[in-house]
């Protein structure tokens, strides 16, 4: 909600009944951006005279075959735990999907950010688990809190990592704004 505050002055959260699993394609930004769309049709069909925005976050690691693996948000603490390991040491993409629907009108991006972790120590990993924090996030972690220390450099906007690509939405919104007048 914080970040959306830049940009839109008035604006209500609702939640999306969305089946994400059942959403889920073996490519990322498809994932992401389907996400984000159904989330805002949901949503749009109890508002038909709004702007609704969606959005969803995904992490994804590129394997040795060159397909992504997926990592949503931990169903448990050994799985958040599992998620981290995998991002240690690595290099991974944070992919959020932004969909705009209004009457008429339907528009869906995404945006990526390359993300470096260091190497985790098992400590570290445990820690930030009990933290609880890893819980609801994609990935097992939130780069504006406890995570912070873990990042090496990123690549792209930090918004985007956060949940919301500011910048991305900002020409999304001009966008709708010239186009209905």
């Amino acid at each position: 909600m914080e970040l959306l505050k830049q940009l839109v002055e008035k604006f209500q959260v609702l939640a999306s009944n969305v089946d994400e699993d059942a959403l889920t394609t073996d490519d990322p930004w498809d994932t992401a951006k389907i996400l984000a769309l159904e989330k805002a049709r949901y949503v749009a069909k109890d508002r038909p005279d709004s702007l609704v925005i969606g959005s969803d976050t995904v992490v994804a690691v590129e394997q040795e075959d060159k397909t992504y693996l997926q990592l949503a948000k931990p169903t448990d603490r050994l799985d958040a735990a599992r998620m981290l390991r995998t991002l240690s040491g690595r290099c991974h993409l944070v992919i959020t999907g932004v969909a705009l629907a209004a009457p008429g009108w339907t528009r869906v991006e995404a945006d990526e950010t390359k993300v470096n972790f260091r190497t985790l120590s098992e400590e570290e990993i445990w820690n930030y688990v009990d933290s609880g924090e890893p819980m609801d996030k994609a990935g097992a972690y939130a780069i504006q809190g406890g995570a912070a220390g873990f990042v090496e450099r990123s690549e792209g906007s930090i918004s985007n990592v956060v949940g919301l690509p500011l910048e991305l939405l900002g020409v999304m919104l001009n966008e709708f704004r010239l186009e209905m007048g």
